[in-house]
């Protein structure tokens, strides 16, 4: 009789440990699962890019005062993101870019009705310093693959805007164009005062970023007129720029 009560007693003592390390256990894993998650602290940091484009700038008027004229070109910059919470980040950087475009103007022979043989091939290549300052955001899309969203200003400095003329006049109507002021010979459109340096824009753009690489494009509208000497009354001209570009960070 002792035997049994001493083995139902081994076996009542066994049957409570084990009941008491699998309650330990469920305990345990319900805490794991109920225990957040560590979110990792903002730092400010610094995100290096050197970027490598294609522009395209369309200098336009509002009517025909201004002739009109498309340029194309490549720019090269370094961009610095200053990188905020919540995947925002403010990029400000410099870039220096560099166009080239063509068109020609018909001017009526002041003696005769005929265009056709009055002509001014103009032949433009601009050199200029831009500024921009954009807020970016990042969609995480897939592992390291982001879709970003920008807009901002930017501040475009002109360096120099040659024009280096071809041109099919007669004597007369040169001499009449040189007395309205309009240029027969090359000259620099910024030094001879013809343009103002500084072109205000706002942009807006988007891109793919994977990584370290990214690829976007956007457009950058002109908001402040450009021509400072008129030759005609209320002459109006515009700098909308349009690019892609090609980034690395560092």
């Amino acid at each position: 009789m002792r035997q049994y009560l001493f083995i139902g007693f081994i076996f009542l003592f066994t049957s409570a440990v084990f009941a008491q390390e699998a309650k330990n256990e469920i305990n345990f894993n319900i805490e794991e699962n109920n225990k957040k998650p560590d979110v990792q602290p903002y730092k400010f940091s610094v995100t290096y890019r050197l970027n490598v484009g294609y522009l395209q700038e369309w200098q336009h008027s509002l009517d025909t005062s201004f002739p009109e004229q498309h340029l194309y070109g490549p720019q090269l910059g370094v961009t610095f993101d200053f990188n905020l919470p919540y995947y925002f980040s403010i990029q400000t950087g410099l870039f220096y870019q560099i166009s080239y475009g063509q068109n020609s103007q018909h001017w009526k022979n002041i003696n005769t009705s005929d265009y056709s043989e009055q002509s001014i091939k103009h032949r433009v290549l601009s050199h200029n310093l831009a500024i921009p300052v954009r807020a970016t955001i990042y969609i995480k899309l897939w592992k390291k693959l982001s879709l970003m969203f920008y807009t901002g200003p930017q501040l475009v400095i002109g360096i120099a805007q040659t024009d280096y003329m071809k041109t099919n006049l007669n004597d007369e109507t040169k001499a009449w164009l040189k007395s309205k002021d309009v240029h027969t010979e090359k000259y620099d459109r910024f030094s001879s005062h013809e343009l103002i340096r500084p072109n205000i824009q706002y942009g807006i753009g988007l891109g793919l970023q994977w990584d370290k690489y990214s690829v976007y494009g956007g457009y950058d509208f002109g908001l402040n007129n450009l021509v400072k000497q008129n030759t005609e009354i209320h002459q109006h001209m515009w700098n909308w720029t349009w690019h892609v570009s090609f980034a690395y960070a560092f």
